[in-house]
């Protein structure tokens, strides 16, 4: 599911491009599921929301914080978010690509460069797929890079995705997540699946991983110990 917000300070102008992205998306696969009233709002909701958001058209000319404005602050702690800006003026254009952007939309946004520019971020939003694992959990979907992935932990019925900033728990059985990372991920303990990518040591009876000592066992030592070494020589 490709899910949509709209930035604009504007009822009008969201409502418009609300309108003509209606008709050039695919039914059950991709929603507009947000609509920001200003800059400020949508920073703070993202970066409570990591990877809620996976497309996300910013009006440039809003008050308070302007859409260059709310994408600089965004890509503090976004790197990943699709950003199409919306505009009524294309001298704003060139300075779209400092923050990421894919693209611009000049206003009013016509069908089919709304079509064109879909198809270009179901390219991307694909390609990206297989590097990104969702979760869903009581506060909603969540979408993370592997590789911002520390590791996971089992705690009693639910599991645990940790990152430097926070955990996050959903219900799940921690074999059905090693199944579904494949050999991205390296189970080192009945309680452990780790990325081996940010593995700082490997000890006789632990692994530390991002400064955190973990338990390595011996049931899982001798394949998880080949692992993490083929991973820590980049050979993984």
């Amino acid at each position: 599911m490709l899910r949509i917000a709209l930035c604009d300070d504007e009822v009008a102008a969201r409502d418009a491009l609300r309108i003509q992205l209606e008709n050039a998306l695919v039914e059950g696969k991709e929603e507009i599921v947000y609509e920001f009233s200003s800059g400020a709002n949508a920073v703070s909701w993202l970066e409570k929301h990591p990877g809620e958001i996976d497309l996300l058209f910013l009006d440039v000319e809003m008050k308070g914080l302007n859409g260059m404005e709310t994408a600089g602050k965004i890509r503090q702690f976004d790197q990943n978010l699709i950003i199409v800006f919306v505009t009524g003026h294309a001298d704003y254009v060139f300075d779209g690509y400092r923050v990421g952007a894919l693209d611009y939309i000049m206003k009013p946004a016509l069908l089919p460069k709304l079509k064109d520019l879909l198809c270009r971020v179901r390219e991307k939003f694909s390609q990206e797929a297989q590097q990104t694992y969702i979760l869903r959990n009581a506060d909603g979907t969540w979408r993370f890079r592997l590789q911002d992935i520390l590791y996971f932990y089992s705690d009693k019925r639910k599991v645990m995705l940790v990152t430097k900033k926070e955990e996050y728990p959903f219900y799940a059985k921690l074999d059905d997540v090693e199944q579904e990372l494949d050999m991205r991920f390296i189970r080192i303990h009945q309680r452990y699946l780790i990325n081996p990518a940010h593995v700082d040591y490997l000890g006789s009876d632990c692994v530390v991983l991002a400064g955190k000592q973990l338990p390595c066992s011996r049931k899982y030592k001798e394949t998880a110990t080949a692992q993490i070494a083929r991973s820590m020589l980049g050979g993984l």
